[in-house]
């Protein structure tokens, strides 16, 4: 009996940030097809007003949904699925999303002084999503929300040119790095897929060590949960899609996704 393709898994971002999620997905899926979107035209996202982002979202996966056929979306961008996941589940019933969430709770379960610091996007740190997951399961912490302006953009420069400045992390970070009674920050959440491009930065301009968790793997091995109840695939031959809003790759980022195994589809 043939194998039966249900369509690929969609991998969405508003820039690279989603490959770290993808990365991780390469190990534990190496045989589905992927298509990766980065929503370049609206990049950053932690700059909108949220009513408009929601519906800029909601309208875009409207389209997205059509040209490809997921079986699977993943949604690797901390703003969009704390914002609009909710939204996109109730306008797409059909398709099944996979969420990306500060991860509050595991920072919590470890953290040893109680000094817990979550480094997002302006609109990630303002969003009541995020204050809610605090309130849940960090009630005995200590959490310092920190939205950084410029730390998705920096990110964004150097898996594009492969520099930045590290005094431009080291600045943005250190919000982060709390002492209190005695204690330090010990755990700093990395709530923007884009940062995890920047943790060797970050360990290196830090005042000192703390545990930098990355959601990146938890979301793959959400994703292979519910990937493995769709009926199996047949692999695509050639390489996977990228499909970027702006329409507008330039040679850098195409040999960027070319490295991640995507050709980019106009």
């Amino acid at each position: 009996m043939d194998e039966v393709s249900t369509g690929p898994i969609l991998f969405f971002d508003s820039g690279i940030g989603g490959l770290s999620v993808v990365k991780e997905a390469r190990i534990l899926l190496p045989q589905l097809p992927y298509v990766y979107v980065a929503d370049d035209a609206a990049f950053p996202y932690g700059v909108w007003e949220e009513e408009a982002l929601r519906g800029r979202l909601v309208e875009l996966f409207g389209s997205l949904i059509e040209r490809f056929s997921p079986a699977l979306v993943v949604i690797a961008c901390n703003t969009a699925s704390t914002l609009a996941i909710a939204d996109l589940r109730a306008a797409y019933p059909g398709q099944t999303f996979v969420g990306t969430v500060p991860a509050i709770k595991p920072a919590a379960e470890r953290t040893r002084s109680g000094l817990v610091s979550v480094l997002a996007t302006p609109g990630t740190v303002r969003r009541q999503y995020t204050r809610d997951l605090i309130g849940q399961h960090a009630g005995r912490c200590h959490v310092r929300l920190v939205g950084s302006e410029n730390l998705a953009r920096l990110a964004e420069r150097y898996m594009h040119e492969g520099f930045v400045e590290e005094e431009a992390v080291r600045e943005e970070i250190a919000p982060c790095f709390v002492e209190r009674d005695g204690a330090r920050t010990d755990i700093v959440v990395l709530a923007c897929t884009h940062y995890p491009f920047l943790v060797n930065r970050m360990r290196k301009t830090a005042p000192w060590p703390v545990d930098w968790i990355d959601t990146s793997e938890a979301i793959a091995r959400r994703a292979l949960t519910l990937a493995a109840a769709l009926p199996p695939q047949a692999r695509r031959e050639g390489p996977d899609v990228a499909f970027l809003t702006s329409g507008r790759p330039s040679a850098n980022l195409r040999r960027l996704l070319s490295g991640f195994g995507f050709s980019v589809e106009t």
